[in-house]
């Protein structure tokens, strides 16, 4: 199957799933910078760049901790509603909830293009930037993959009373209520996500999009590293899934630097034998080879209708536009085909 006829092929089945972690957002600012140069923080350096440092000169010191998760489990367990916890979270809000995507195209601007609204991302990343993609995305186009915040979004806000999601600090309807922030911070030993309405909901969404009824044949962990600390996501995560033998047809993938035998050992729970591809660089994955197609180009790999189909040719997206516009006029010859068969 040429390039040209790939591009042309829609199946209304098969559905793909990628779950972020903090790699994805380091990997998308390291190819192109935050606006305004902020840095973008890991566990174990996020109270020096947050800058929570004076905050934690006063902590008493049986309560510190090097790694800011085990420190705020830390303070939660002695109080949780310490004025100390209170000024973190507000600073970590602040912090995050300036940052902004630079004008060109960045990983998240490819990634959220290249999926379709049979899709689904979901992140764990406190980081707006994979919502302002998607926003700026859809000036393009309306048929985006849905999107679930595991661990809350500073871009994010949540309305209990009208039980919707939306642009943090926007109102909700003409009457009145706004989309309160929604929470960032949980203990490490006690990540119980059915407590928080809004969490529970974004959790629901995905169990839902990875459970076996919904058709979903790929699934992408794009710099998630199933860390100790979060047991509890990975349980849930593996028990939407399904066993190995379960799903011995879908295709398991991971983005990541880390040494393949490591992952291959840490996502043991979701692989079947063979079924499985784990990629360092985004633009080698399905995503970059076929967008918008990741779903096609499983089925013509794994269940072809023909021996032409079997040896479909990839469709790789260049690395190298200079603006948005640039990115959008490439995948316009694959949105039109989508039009033209009733996706909007």
């Amino acid at each position: 199957m040429t390039r040209e006829e790939g591009i042309k092929q829609l199946h209304k089945g098969g559905g793909h799933v990628v779950i972020l972690g903090a790699g994805a957002s380091i990997a998308s600012t390291f190819r192109n910078g935050e606006l305004n140069g902020k840095r973008l923080p890991s566990m174990d350096n996020f109270i020096e760049i947050v800058g929570l440092s004076d905050i934690v000169d006063h902590v008493p010191a049986h309560l510190r901790d090097n790694n800011f998760e085990k420190l705020y489990g830390n303070l939660h367990t002695a109080d949780p509603q310490s004025e100390i916890i209170q000024e973190i979270e507000r600073r970590i809000q602040n912090y995050f909830g300036d940052m902004r995507l630079p004008d060109i195209p960045t990983i998240y601007d490819y990634l959220v293009l290249s999926l379709r609204s049979k899709d689904l991302i979901a992140t764990f990343n406190w980081d707006p930037f994979l919502y302002q993609a998607w926003v700026r995305i859809r000036d393009f186009t309306q048929n985006l993959p849905y999107l679930s915040f595991l661990h809350g979004n500073v871009a994010i806000g949540y309305s209990a009373e009208d039980k919707r999601s939306g642009p943090v600090g926007y109102q909700v309807r003409r009457d009145g209520g706004i989309f309160e922030p929604t929470k960032l911070l949980y203990p490490v030993e006690q990540k119980n996500y059915t407590n928080d309405e809004f969490i529970s909901i974004e959790w629901e969404r995905i169990k839902f999009w990875l459970g076996k009824q919904k058709g979903t044949v790929r699934a992408t962990v794009f710099g998630y590293g199933a860390p100790v600390s979060d047991v509890e996501a990975v349980s849930l995560l593996s028990d939407a899934w399904g066993t190995p033998e379960e799903r011995a047809m879908e295709q398991f993938e991971i983005i990541d630097i880390t040494p393949e035998e490591i992952l291959r050992e840490r996502w043991n729970g979701f692989i079947h034998t063979h079924h499985y591809d784990v990629i360092n660089n985004y633009f080698d994955s399905s995503l970059g080879n076929n967008p918008r197609r990741t779903s096609e180009s499983y089925f013509s790999h794994y269940q072809p209708m023909s021996a032409n189909e079997a040896f479909r040719e990839n469709n790789p997206v260049p690395q190298d536009f200079e603006s948005l516009e640039q990115l959008w006029e490439w995948h316009r010859p694959l949105i039109e085909i989508e039009v033209e068969n009733g996706e909007q």
